[in-house]
């Protein structure tokens, strides 16, 4: 176990949700000091219950978030409220040292020391500015199927859309209600594409969308831009997924677009680790498509990787102390060990 310096950490993670919580628990575990920075702003704050996750099934969003809280304090890691503004490189005291750190600032004014940073923010969605659209966001209008399907099963769907992922989206909704209607909002379709929505009953609304039609909160129809209403009882719409990223500028790390056209993320390797060594992320802002077990999965996993670095690190360390002692030193040492194990063995 590593002691770092006063108000630092052998790993900061910025975020508090599954992946940043998970990752967490694993590194105290590891009996590292980590320190969690979540800003409470949850992406799936709107939602009333999270799906699909093994033996969780139906836990609301914040209970887990207070549960894997406790977890972590439990073995030492620390969890607390704040924003952070920037990343910016650290310099080692240490001029045999020259592996990364970093200093941590948050909006309060706080300056934490941290050996590594896994970045753990995950995303903002970008809704089309559709009147209605935002305020029934999470309860019935949704995006995931994975996430909602069974909760909004065998009623009238409507899906807006809005970006690369439209057709896959529809197509998949179609699984959970046989009325499902594509609203197109000038995507223009191929003959194959028009032919395979018709051949599963699927209705496609050509023009432009104005706004949600609500009555007694709950969603009635979809009303067109001349006028008409098609109804509906669910909305299903993409979004545009932005990861929070923005306070990593400093350190040259910035968000690039991801090969689904459907956002930005935070490019890693294998392991985890970005382009910026001792630089790590794990969850939604690497990953757009993960679900909260797949970020919890991910945190877990890159925790281990992170944690196998700090162990090089500490032996690196180690071994350079090593050699500043006297020789005699280490001598005396040697003998200690050697002794110590004869006895071991009976001699």
């Amino acid at each position: 176990m590593t002691i770092p310096a006063p108000d630092g950490y052998d790993v900061v993670v910025i975020g508090g949700g599954a992946a940043g919580l998970n990752a967490a628990l694993m590194l105290a575990r590891a009996r590292r000091t980590v320190l969690v920075l979540d800003a409470g702003e949850p992406r799936n704050a709107p939602a009333t219950a999270v799906h699909g996750l093994f033996a969780r099934e139906g836990v609301a969003p914040a209970e887990l978030l207070e549960r894997g809280r406790d977890e972590v304090r439990s073995y030492g890691g620390e969890v607390v409220t704040a924003e952070v503004d920037a990343v910016h490189p650290a310099t080692s005291t240490d001029p045999d040292n020259d592996d990364p750190a970093f200093t941590v600032s948050t909006s309060e004014g706080r300056m934490l020391h941290a050996r590594r940073v896994l970045v753990t923010t995950g995303l903002v969605d970008e809704l089309p500015d559709i009147a209605g659209l935002r305020h029934r966001w999470g309860r019935d209008v949704v995006h995931c199927p994975y996430c909602h399907g069974w909760e909004v099963r065998d009623r009238a769907i409507g899906v807006l859309a809005n970006g690369p992922m439209a057709l896959h989206q529809v197509s998949l909704f179609r699984q959970w209600s046989a009325d499902v209607t594509f609203f197109a909002r000038g995507t223009t379709l191929s003959a194959d594409e028009a032919e395979q929505l018709r051949a599963r009953d699927i209705r496609i609304v050509d023009g432009d969308v104005e706004e949600l039609v609500v009555a007694e909160d709950r969603i009635t129809g979809v009303r067109m831009s001349d006028g008409s209403v098609v109804a509906r009882d669910v909305v299903a719409v993409g979004t545009r997924m932005t990861a929070r990223a923005g306070f990593l500028d400093g350190i040259g790390l910035r968000a690039q677009e991801h090969p689904s056209g459907a956002g930005d993320h935070l490019p890693v390797d294998a392991r985890g680790q970005t382009a910026v060594p001792g630089v790590w992320a794990a969850g939604n802002v690497t990953d757009p498509s993960a679900q909260v077990g797949g970020a919890a999965a991910a945190g877990a996993f890159t925790a281990a990787q992170i944690n196998g670095d700090l162990v090089q690190e500490d032996v690196r360390l180690a071994v350079t102390a090593y050699r500043r002692r006297p020789f005699s030193v280490r001598g005396e040492a040697q003998v200690t060990e050697l002794v110590a194990g004869d006895a071991r063995h009976g001699v």
